[in-house]
């Protein structure tokens, strides 16, 4: 069974800085695309940040300049930096990927989430 785990998040104040990590475990032959999404109380879910499988990104409007997402694929790993934070990046942050494994075509995976909390 493959998995999605997040890491990273946390409490920081405004101008901080944050480093997600998304590590996928099991029979996994290859994460094709992966992106970053947030959900804030009262908002609706946002793709944060969208990696391809040749590595091009694409960001949301709110978060480009800001944020970057990147990929290590030797390690099934897929990261999001997060600088000049702000109190309006405050969400619960899921990973999501388009894997294939040694059984399975390729289908998405989410993680369980981590929380950033930007606050003075």
């Amino acid at each position: 069974q493959v998995q999605l785990v997040e890491s990273g998040g946390g409490l920081v104040q405004p101008g901080g800085s944050l480093r997600l990590s998304c590590v996928a475990s099991g029979n996994i032959l290859r994460i094709y695309t992966a992106a970053w999404y947030r959900q804030a109380p009262e908002k609706e879910r946002e793709r944060v940040a969208f990696i391809g499988s040749d590595g091009s990104t694409k960001y949301a409007d709110s978060t480009k300049g800001r944020f970057t997402i990147s990929r290590d694929n030797d390690k099934n790993t897929v990261y999001l930096q997060m600088n000049t934070l702000k109190p309006e990046d405050t969400a619960v942050y899921y990973c999501n990927a388009d894997i294939s494994t040694g059984y399975m075509h390729r289908r998405d995976y989410w993680g369980r989430g981590t929380q950033v909390t930007v606050s003075s």
